[in-house]
């Protein structure tokens, strides 16, 4: 056994407090005295020599809340200073008392972000504070927080500003007011904070911090590929900073225990609850929103709060889950929810803000008193969320559109931050079947890719050694859903159609090859699979043999569904290989898709029905199996109108919900109805009218879990790509088709952003002529088809009367 052999089992270990510390730094150490640095070529980055920090006395492992400050004298202000900060958990970042960074963005110990940021806009001349608040949710961390151990660092990033570099200069102290506040969800914990026990004014600049200990000193910071890749491997973010907007809860629906003016909390009014009382307050922000909650409250020694955040009131709970109804109103409803609880110690200018923000669109504040009364100053939310701006404009003057696409952006909002995720308010995990959809809605609304292309190698980082990638990525466990990594393959293909940026793609190529590889462990003889490993999810339906999202198998272990997401992934690897890669990966997929096509119709068609059956013995039916068979070609052009007639009609087919009528639409427009797209929307109107501001996640509206799931807002891709008909023609959308759906209406336009620019269409009737205008950018080129003519596009405007 070799001495590196023989060390590992002691760094693994998590007991033993300061000593384990220790043996760590020593470990580390040694590794790098007896082993060598491993160097980065690619790496053009100066080395770092800020050292990850701790507090004194901290195993580095346990639930904690920490602050770190130090001051800085400057002669006079300099037009930048340039820091490089990270921590684990989570930190932020203040300056003289202002919040000037949160992160870092998430990823895992092998690519950990750290955040760049110029603190000269924050910076005075004289003396300076700078105060870092950093916390380690522990074993009850977000499933998305991956973590080495507590720390902190902040490298400057010229010799002038690594006066600031982490290190025994610094202080540190631990919160011991804070303690974790259970929860069922995979999101972040709640706070339990005995205002008696906390650090009072820690970002105040004038603070006195004398008697704060030096910081503990743990290991010196190390870029990715500078060391042997013990503890974190810095890697820059290529992510901004959050938006950050102030933002008032608008709404008292109900107040119990006292009278309370109604302009509270919309206009910052005190109240005051008098001593021996108790009080509760139901406040609706009126719409759901993501929002660190601030509460400024004074005197009332010993006085309890409660806060509690929903995405909804409850009607109850059944056999079936939590009952809902229509989410406007109040009366008779059940509060169910996440919770923050605070102690008051009785002083002035007490103040929380949430450590993590909150999902809500109701909260229940509720308050009981001692001896003293307790005044509530004020209470309101910080809006945050991926900074994206839309550039997407649809012109009608149809209410019911416009409301549709706000919701939908609202929605698709709220589930991305640093990364996308599927809900957030009970997982924020990035799932790649979500996220397909996510980055679609990204690439049709915004000019900002860098999520999407952050979520992509993400999702390549996940891949396990047998090929397959996690289901979702970054997340501290293990969950396989073999599905996805196929989505995952069509992701890839998206980006390379709708973004001018073959390179990226090119890199991420041989994780394609990887999961294809897994796949075709599983092919038998014919190419169908037999008995796929892992979780088979393809879509939430409630149909006969349907079992936790996981379609109908044969007796011979195949699934009609299962086998045409290969196939079309084996359609979107060789176009990407063709193009991007290796001929010989190419033709090898062009040969599986065309076996696997052959067999798929062998196998699964029924010619009494003409219709796709879900398994070989033709008992299950669903418009999943068809939707993929129209697209992926595996149904004749001729009998596509046929197809798509039983989707509308045949009320036996397995239906799809909110998140699969996304494939279910596309299918639907390929075979001729895209003109039909506004009858399909029922499930949206129903939502509207029963008071929902965002999508849901199931199409049962009355026990769907999650009130916000992005997955369910591919209208705000739809209502651009397939009734204005804007689409990409050719990878990088260097060329560009424009084919409208316009229904019933008459005067409609918009516009979409585009790599070069943006593209702008408009579709007015006058009497029995259509005036049409299209203009699509520079260094561009594209068809307009109408009525099944097809026109030429030119670079600029471009007008027709037909």
């Amino acid at each position: 056994m070799s001495c590196k052999q023989m060390i590992i089992p002691v760094i693994k270990r998590k007991e033993g407090g300061k000593r384990i510390a220790l043996w760590m730094v020593f470990v580390h150490l040694f590794l790098i005295s007896a082993f060598g640095q491993v160097s980065d070529k690619g790496n053009d980055q100066k080395p770092w020599n800020a050292n990850w920090i701790s507090v004194q006395g901290s195993d580095g492992y346990a639930y904690g809340v920490y602050y770190f400050r130090k001051d800085l004298a400057l002669d006079q202000v300099p037009e930048d200073f340039i820091v490089h900060v990270s921590a684990d958990n989570r930190y932020k970042l203040y300056v003289n008392g202002k919040l000037v960074s949160l992160g870092p963005a998430r990823g895992d110990t092998y690519f950990w972000n750290y955040e760049t940021v110029d603190l000269a806009p924050h910076l005075q001349q004289g003396r300076n504070n700078v105060t870092a608040l950093v916390w380690n949710e522990s074993e009850l961390r977000p499933e998305a927080q991956v973590s080495f151990r507590t720390g902190f660092i902040l490298q400057g990033d010229s010799e002038r500003e690594q006066i600031l570099n982490t290190d025994g200069s610094w202080k540190g102290v631990r919160d011991k007011g804070y303690q974790p506040a259970p929860s069922i969800f995979a999101a972040s914990t709640g706070e339990m904070v005995d205002m008696n026990k906390s650090v009072m004014n820690w970002s105040d600049p004038d603070l006195d911090d004398s008697s704060w200990p030096k910081a503990a000193v743990l290991l010196q910071g190390k870029l990715k590929g500078d060391s042997d890749g013990f503890g974190w491997m810095l890697v820059p973010s290529t992510l901004p900073q959050m938006e950050m907007k102030y933002d008032r809860i608008p709404s008292l629906r109900k107040v119990e225990g006292m009278q309370i003016s109604n302009d509270f909390p919309l206009e910052k009014d005190a109240i005051t609850i008098p001593g021996h009382s108790k009080v509760s307050l139901l406040l609706d922000q009126t719409y759901l929103t993501n929002a660190y909650l601030t509460l400024k409250f004074k005197e009332g020694k010993d006085a309890k709060i409660g806060i509690k955040y929903a995405e909804t009131l409850m009607d109850g709970f059944t056999d079936y889950g939590a009952q809902k109804s229509n989410r406007n109103e109040v009366e008779g409803k059940v509060f169910y929810g996440r919770r923050d609880s605070l102690i008051s110690n009785g002083t002035m200018g007490q103040s929380f803000t949430t450590l993590y923000w909150r999902t809500f669109r109701y909260i229940e504040l509720s308050v009981e008193t001692k001896d003293e009364p307790l005044t509530i100053s004020d209470i309101y939310g910080t809006f945050t969320g991926y900074p994206f701006q839309q550039a997407s404009q649809f012109k009608t003057d149809n209410v019911e559109i416009d409301k549709i696409l706000g919701i939908g952006w609202r929605t698709a909002r709220l589930c991305a931050m640093d990364t996308y995720w599927d809900c957030p308010y009970y997982e924020q995990l990035q799932y790649i079947g979500d996220t397909r959809i996510q980055a679609m809605i990204t690439y049709y609304n915004s000019t900002d890719d860098r999520l999407a292309r952050n979520a992509l190698t993400l999702m390549d980082h996940s891949r396990l050694p047998e090929g397959v990638t996690l289901s979702r990525y970054p997340t501290k466990g293990t969950q396989v859903i073999s599905t996805f990594s196929l989505w995952y393959i069509g992701l890839l293909y998206d980006y390379w159609m709708y973004r001018p940026d073959e390179a990226f793609i090119k890199d991420k190529l041989s994780g394609a090859r990887a999961i294809l590889e897994f796949f075709s462990k599983y092919q038998q003889s014919d190419g169908s699979l037999k008995n796929t490993p892992y979780w088979n999810f393809v879509d939430w339906a409630n149909g006969e043999g349907w079992s936790v999202g996981v379609p109908p198998k044969g007796a011979d272990g195949s699934s009609a569904i299962i086998d045409m997401q290969l196939l079309w992934a084996f359609q979107w690897a060789a176009k990407l290989e063709e193009h991007l890669g290796l001929a010989s990966f190419a033709k090898q997929y062009e040969q599986k898709a065309k076996q696997l096509k052959e067999t798929i119709v062998r196998k699964y068609w029924d010619s009494s029905r003409n219709l796709f059956a879900d398994t070989q013995d033709k008992k299950h039916f669903s418009q999943h199996a068809n939707s993929l068979a129209i697209l992926t070609g595996l149904v004749d052009k001729e009998k596509e109108q046929a197809v798509c007639n039983s989707l509308l009609t045949d009320s036996s087919l397995t239906e799809c919900t909110l998140y699969f009528k996304y494939y279910l639409f596309q299918a639907l427009e390929k075979g001729g109805f895209g003109n039909d797209y506004m009858q399909w929307l029922d499930v949206w109107r129903k939502s509207m009218d029963e008071g929902m501001t965002t999508w849901p996640e199931y199409s049962n509206l009355e026990y769907t879990r999650s009130e916000c799931h992005a997955w369910s807002s591919s209208p705000n891709i739809e209502f651009y790509r397939m009734v204005l008909g804007i689409d990409s023609n050719a990878p990088g959308f260097s060329s560009i088709k424009v084919e409208p759906h316009l229904g019933d209406l008459s005067d409609v336009g918009g516009e979409i952003p585009h790599p070069n620019g943006k593209i702008a269409v408009n579709y007015q009737k006058s009497g029995a002529e259509w005036i049409i205008d299209i203009s699509i950018p520079t260094k561009t080129s594209g068809m307009f088809i109408w009525e099944g003519k097809t026109y030429q596009l030119n670079e600029g405007r471009n007008s027709f009367r037909l």
